[in-house]
């Protein structure tokens, strides 16, 4: 196993008291792109065996935000939005968690108002 035995210089953003391990990443792929829904149920798996995951633990109430990366599902948005879609590949999606307090979930809830959040 190699070891790095230098240290780097704090730079610009750069400040090595930042520095660590990456445990606890999984990795579930098809090295061929091809989408499966197998490839999401391992990578659920994986995800419910990793114990120590960097923040597990550190807030009960809020999670430690450990989640999967899956493609689009292009198709299936296609088959259930009622607008059409982009081509596959020409988009982004996201997800956007609204507060629970109900003033300012009334507030975002119909997406108006977000800018202002």
């Amino acid at each position: 196993m190699y070891r790095y035995e230098t240290k780097k210089l704090n730079t610009g953003l750069y400040d090595s008291r930042y520095e660590h391990d990456s445990c606890g990443v999984g990795f579930v792929v098809n090295v061929k792109g091809k989408q499966s829904h197998a490839i999401i149920k391992q990578g659920l798996k994986v995800l419910n065996r990793l114990a120590h995951r960097g923040a597990v633990g550190a807030d009960p109430k809020t999670g430690d935000g450990a989640g999967i990366l899956i493609q689009i599902p292009h198709e299936f948005y296609s088959k259930v939005l009622d607008f059409k879609l982009p081509k596959a590949g020409a988009y982004a999606t996201g997800l956007i968690f609204l507060p629970q307090n109900k003033k300012l979930y009334a507030i975002n809830h119909d997406g108006s108002d977000v800018d202002n959040f």
